[in-house]
């Protein structure tokens, strides 16, 4: 039986390891973090050991397999002792801060000819189909997305400098699956906002920022985010692909709305100003086709790492590393644009 090790007992690596109990055909060999106490409630849940440094551990247990559930600020020596050691990774995003850091490991894992895959699990939910479908289907020039939270509770959080900020940190889960269902951006140009939040001490972040995306079909797209909510009604989350004549609400790892696909009920019709000429038109607000996530996801993502290991084929893996470095250099493009208040052409590779 393949061994499965995990770094970083936090409330991702908690997340994980609700997935991996359900699982029956890999050992839990051993759990690490700085903070004994994390390590060992992972390690008794999981009937497995503790360790508090990760050299140590691969040496006791030998994994097999890795997943890598650490601060965006403390990449790189773990993965490329991971690496030295040829243990194939998952690594939770955002991967690193530094293109330059990122790419290095890529290359490193990609020689050593290692299995990888990142935490973008939002891809392989049941809704993204629908949406691949309707974008085959459509001509989609204009994209709309906002995420809009609070403050996480994590102390590095509020510090960009060891975040990334919410665009990096949070929101590069919207940026992700723009990227994964549209297609990749060309040119970004964003603005941040500050002076709306009191994060207390050690708050050094954005509280909001905007981003236009220039893609590279030639679509234009508007990606909003912000921490200053204090409630549900501060906006409604999601990211609209919007048709001539039909448009698709995404609510990641939730629902998509379809409007315009099929006919409207006869109470939505007459409602609102709609003036075709000067190209008025009102949002339709009911009919909607809605499509609802199962809430698999997550499971279906970490199962299909350690499948690709136990196999040795990583093909059915949506989001290696090498394609998770592509949303990490979209958003780090927006960071730096914020930073010179110019345009960025995204480097991808």
């Amino acid at each position: 039986m393949k061994k499965l090790a995990l770094i970083g007992c936090g409330g991702i690596g908690g997340y994980h390891l609700e997935h991996f109990l359900q699982y029956t055909d890999v050992e839990l060999a051993g759990f690490c973090d700085l903070i004994p106490e994390r390590a060992q409630e992972f390690a008794a849940r999981a009937g497995s050991r503790a360790f508090t440094d990760y050299k140590e551990m691969y040496d006791a247990v030998e994994p097999d397999m890795v997943f890598i559930c650490i601060p965006p600020y403390c990449h790189g020596e773990i993965e490329f002792e991971t690496i030295r050691r040829g243990i194939p990774f998952f690594v939770e995003k955002p991967l690193a801060l530094e293109l330059s850091l990122a790419r290095e490991i890529r290359d490193a894992a990609e020689a050593k000819g290692l299995i990888t895959a990142s935490g973008f699990q939002c891809r392989y939910s049941n809704i993204v189909e629908p949406t691949r479908e309707f974008l085959r289907t459509h001509t989609v020039p204009f994209v709309e997305c906002a995420r809009m939270g609070g403050i996480p509770g994590t102390p590095w959080w509020g510090d960009k400098r060891l975040s990334g900020g919410q665009v990096v940190e949070q929101t590069i889960h919207q940026f992700d699956m723009i990227r994964y269902v549209f297609g990749e951006p060309d040119t970004v140009f964003s603005m941040a906002a500050r002076g709306f939040v009191d994060g207390g001490e050690g708050y050094r972040t954005d509280d909001l920022s905007s981003t236009v995306v220039r893609f590279r079909n030639g679509a234009l797209g508007v990606i909003s985010t912000g921490c200053y909510a204090t409630g549900g009604e501060c906006f409604d989350s999601k990211i609209t692909f919007s048709a001539p004549d039909a448009r698709l609400d995404h609510y990641i790892i939730d629902k998509v709305n379809i409007y315009g696909d099929q006919p409207a009920p006869a109470e939505a019709s007459g409602q609102g100003l709609v003036v075709r000429n000067d190209g008025t038109m009102k949002a339709a607000g009911s009919g909607a086709q809605v499509i609802r996530d199962d809430g698999s996801a997550g499971v279906i993502c970490d199962r299909t790492f350690i499948d690709a290991v136990l196999t040795g084929d990583g093909s059915k893996i949506r989001s290696s590393y090498r394609d998770a470095l592509r949303s990490v250099a979209f958003t780090l493009a927006c960071n730096q644009s914020m930073e010179t208040g110019l345009p960025v052409k995204v480097e991808l590779d």
